[in-house]
C-alpha cells in the first residue's frame, strides 16, 4: 500500500510540476500579448490622433479602441462608470472641434453662406415645402462640408457659418456646392431651384463657446454680402493663402472697395473651378 500511495505522490508531483511549467509558458505568452495589444493600441492613438479635423467615422473608431482599453483594465462595472462621466463630454465633442479648427495664432478660414431671395421663395413655395427645400439645400451644404473636414460653426434659418483648416478645402467645398445646386436633387427639381451666395475669408478669431467672434467673422460675413447667387467670393487674404497649384481659379478681382463697418479698402475675387 505504502508503495502505492508513493508512487501517486509522485505522479501527481509530475502532474503538478507538469501544470506549472503549462502555467508559466502561458502566462508569459500572456504578457506578450498584452504588450503587442499595448503597442498596437498606441500605434493606433497616435494614427488616429487628430491635426485634422476627423471624420465621424474615424472618431467613432477612436472611441472603439477607448472602449476596449477600460474594458480590459477597468472591467464592465468600471467601464459603465467611467462612461456616464464622459457622456456630457462625447456631447460636446462637435463644439470642442470648432475650437480645433483654428491655427495655434487663431487663424481660421471661415466660409459664409445663405440662400438668395429666401422670403420671397418662402412667401411663394408655404412653409412646408419651404422646410423640405431647406432640408435639401441643408444635405448638399453638410456632404460637401464634410468631405472637405470643414466644421458648420453654426446655423440661422438657410444660412451657414463653417470653419475649415486651410482656405483652398474651403474653395473647393464651396465649388462644390455651387456645381450640386446646379445639378439639383428630386427634392429641390420639384419644388424649384435654389441660388446660394458663398463668401469666404482667412483670418485670426477669437473662439468662445463653439463659436468664433472678432473683425474677420464680420469680413467674411460681408464678403458673403457682396456675392450674387449661385457665385463663391474671398477676399484677398485668401488668395494669399492658397498655394500655387491650388485646385481652384481666383478671377475677377475688384478694385479696392469699402466693407460696411471695417476699416480700410478690400479686393475681393470670385472663385472658380480649376481649368
Amino acid at each position: 500500500m505504502t508503495i502505492v500511495l508513493g508512487a501517486l505522490c509522485v505522479v501527481l508531483l509530475g502532474v503538478v510540476a507538469g501544470l506549472a511549467v503549462v502555467v508559466r509558458r502561458q502566462q508569459a505568452e500572456l504578457a506578450t500579448a498584452e504588450q503587442h495589444v499595448a503597442e498596437l493600441e498606441a500605434d493606433l492613438a497616435t494614427a488616429l490622433r487628430p491635426p485634422p479635423a476627423q471624420k465621424p467615422a474615424e472618431r467613432a473608431i477612436s472611441r472603439v479602441i477607448r472602449t476596449a482599453s477600460r474594458v480590459r483594465e477597468q472591467g464592465i462595472t468600471g467601464l459603465i462608470q467611467s462612461t456616464l462621466e464622459d457622456l456630457s463630454a462625447w456631447a460636446n465633442e462637435e463644439q470642442a472641434e470648432i475650437v480645433h479648427m483654428a491655427a495655434p495664432d487663431g487663424t481660421v478660414t471661415l466660409f459664409f453662406s445663405d440662400i438668395e431671395n429666401s422670403t420671397h421663395l418662402n412667401a411663394r413655395m408655404g412653409d412646408r415645402n419651404w422646410v423640405r427645400v431647406l432640408e435639401a439645400h441643408d444635405q448638399v451644404l453638410r456632404n460637401r462640408v464634410t468631405q472637405y473636414r470643414g466644421q458648420v460653426v453654426k446655423t440661422a434659418g438657410d444660412g451657414f457659418m463653417v470653419a475649415f483648416r486651410d482656405a483652398e478645402a474651403a474653395c473647393r467645398a464651396a465649388v462644390a456646392i455651387q456645381s450640386d445646386l446646379r445639378r439639383p436633387t428630386e427634392q429641390l427639381r420639384r419644388h424649384g431651384k435654389i441660388r446660394v451666395r458663398i463668401g469666404i475669408h482667412t483670418g485670426q478669431v477669437v473662439a468662445k463657446d463653439g463659436d468664433y467672434f472678432g473683425e474677420n467673422v464680420a469680413m467674411a460675413a460681408r464678403v458673403t454680402d457682396l456675392a450674387s447667387g449661385g457665385e463663391v467670393l474671398c477676399s484677398d487674404a485668401v488668395r494669399a493663402a492658397l498655394e500655387d497649384d491650388a485646385q481652384v481659379r481666383l478671377v475677377d478681382p475688384t478694385d479696392p472697395i469699402e466693407l460696411k463697418g471695417l476699416p480700410g479698402t478690400h479686393v475681393v475675387w470670385r472663385v472658380v473651378p480649376p481649368v
